[in-house]
């Protein structure tokens, strides 16, 4: 999967981030290891180059001004149910994971992630796991499940803010001040 196969096939690749440095420097590692790379900025460029000629494999960000990363693997699975996606985000949790999952995405990665990040996550994602998973449990901080519950009845809510802070019994403010931070660590 990592380079041209010996029958000249090279794997094609969609790669959709806002951000043009780290999609353009993700692409240049791609295209190093034998990959047919095609980038995208957002939704529209990324659905475009997908009915143009469809990819085996997608990375997609998160979160992107208009339509969000979850709607780009959608709908590119919309598109070729055969695209095996993978979706980074600086801004995960435990529900967008779900959601990114349950619409057909076969990973998830924190950012930054590089090209050996990727490689290895469409590796676990093809393949049995190679470790048993692990028999304790680590429960997360009292900060994180805070974070997490939030990011979850926003997104239940549909991203509508004024909804999700009646819900969580809080100010719209505080929830939006809440939003802006980074997620605590585990």
């Amino acid at each position: 999967m990592s380079n041209t196969g010996a029958d000249g096939h090279r794997p094609s690749l969609l790669l959709v981030d806002d951000d043009a440095t780290l999609r353009e420097r993700l692409a240049r590692a791609f295209r190093e290891r034998g990959w047919d790379v095609t980038t995208a900025g957002n939704h529209e460029e990324a659905l475009a180059a997908a009915k143009r000629e469809s990819p085996e494999y997608a990375v997609v960000d998160l979160r992107m001004p208009g339509r969000s990363g979850l709607e780009v693997v959608k709908d590119l699975l919309a598109v070729d149910a055969s695209t095996r996606a993978i979706v980074l985000t600086g801004y995960g949790s435990i529900a967008t994971t779900v959601d990114a999952i349950r619409l057909g995405a076969v990973n998830y990665l924190p950012k930054p992630a590089d090209v050996d990040d990727i490689l290895a996550a469409f590796e676990r994602a093809s393949g049995e796991p190679s470790l048993p998973a692990p028999e304790t449990f680590e429960a997360p901080s009292l900060a994180r499940a805070e974070w997490e519950h939030i990011h979850r009845v926003l997104a239940d809510c549909g991203g509508n803010i004024s909804e999700a802070s009646r819900k969580l019994g809080i100010h719209r403010r505080s929830l939006q001040r809440k939003l802006q931070k980074y997620p605590p660590a585990r």
